[in-house]
């Protein structure tokens, strides 16, 4: 669990968090990274929708293009799957055939919610049926509880497609991921899809490290919330000699690697358009060193997450494009020269994500606290 130390640690304020978060985030300057690069180096890409880890990647990467994960995706060197918090990812396929069984006891624990429409459902038959139906051909998830379905009639048919889905890593074969195309979800086994079998899961202490080197400094806590696992404070107390202690504002502990960057507090942040759903504000149990306490809960409504816009490193508003024009809704007034610099990065995205279209960039009313 996350403790409160006693010992005299350095503290580490909101600032100072954020813009340490930020550098490894890539969101203090644009990166030279390759996709790829920047894929592996982030631990992955929030992929529920198509187009986010595009956006995430443009706001990023110096030079990028969407083609370039296209690509990687149709070259099968990155997938999409169901990976930390039960949420779809973009990772490398190296990525995907060790974090997948790193999460693995989060996926068995998700079933225990599915238990009573489960009853006298042999899971690991399921997990072998389930496997030769998806690997003779990608299925929906519909045809997946059709035919599943049909072997356990008494079954609840969604809680048996979620069965498979936590048994066997499943990824969404392509064209669904590729940039400008469509496609429904289709599935089969990352092994199937990649063509070389699943790898062991990695040791706790390395993904610990590879969590701390993309969004560090970091508690206990804060790993857990990323990753959907529990019980890993063992694996920060075996790492303690070699990382780097401190506090936050409230006693909180943190760990960091020892030559991980920590920037100066007041190291400008350039605007960045994030999408939906992107990590940077996922994952952290204290999501403060990003959202200011005033917007907590503004970047949703229900179940639906909206595009993110952040200003001196901060959550600051939201925005939606539109068929003829880019609307920048903020949450309040932007100085004159913030929102030129909003204006610029906004015209910068749509330059590498749309090119040749000329959308207009507006600024709506500033969104209410309820809205």
């Amino acid at each position: 669990m996350t403790k409160t130390t006693s010992v005299a640690a350095p503290v580490l304020g909101v600032r100072a968090l954020n813009r340490a978060t930020l550098d490894r985030q890539l969101l203090l300057r644009r990166s030279a990274l390759s996709a790829a690069e920047a894929v592996r180096r982030l631990v992955g890409l929030q992929a529920q929708n198509v187009k986010p880890p595009y956006y995430a990647l443009a706001a990023r990467l110096d030079g990028f293009v969407p083609q370039q994960l296209s690509t990687l995706m149709a070259d099968r060197e990155v997938v999409r799957i169901v990976s930390m918090r039960s949420t779809i990812h973009t990772h490398t396929a190296d990525d995907c055939l060790s974090l997948r069984p790193f999460v693995q006891p989060a996926r068995d624990r998700e079933l225990i919610h599915f238990r009573k429409g489960l009853a006298g459902v042999d899971l690991d038959r399921l997990a072998v049926l389930a496997r030769d139906l998806v690997e003779s051909e990608p299925r929906t998830m519909a045809q997946l509880r059709e035919a599943l379905h049909a072997v356990w009639p008494e079954a609840d048919p969604a809680s048996l497609a979620v069965a498979a889905r936590c048994r066997l890593p499943l990824v969404q074969v392509t064209p669904r991921g590729l940039w400008g195309r469509s496609g429904q979800v289709a599935l089969t086994t990352a092994e199937h899809w990649l063509g070389r079998p699943a790898e062991p899961a990695p040791a706790a202490d390395d993904v610990v490290l590879r969590y701390l080197a993309a969004f560090g400094p970091a508690s206990v806590k804060d790993m857990q919330t990323w990753a959907g696992l529990t019980r890993l404070c063992e694996v920060f107390e075996r790492l303690r000699p070699r990382l780097l202690v401190f506090r936050d504002e409230q006693g909180v502990e943190l760990f960091d690697l020892p030559d991980a960057p920590r920037p100066d507090p007041e190291t400008p942040a350039p605007p960045r358009f994030l999408p939906e759903f992107d990590n940077l504000l996922l994952s952290h149990a204290d999501r403060t060193r990003v959202i200011p306490p005033g917007q907590w809960g503004r970047s949703w409504q229900g179940n639906q997450a909206h595009r993110t816009l952040l200003v001196d490193g901060f959550l600051a508003g939201v925005w939606k494009p539109g068929p003829d024009a880019l609307v920048v809704e903020p949450f309040t007034d932007l100085t004159r020269a913030q929102r030129a610099d909003v204006l610029a990065e906004g015209e910068r995205m749509l330059a590498v994500l749309h090119p040749g279209e000329s959308p207009d960039i507006r600024f709506g009313r500033v969104r209410a606290a309820d809205e």
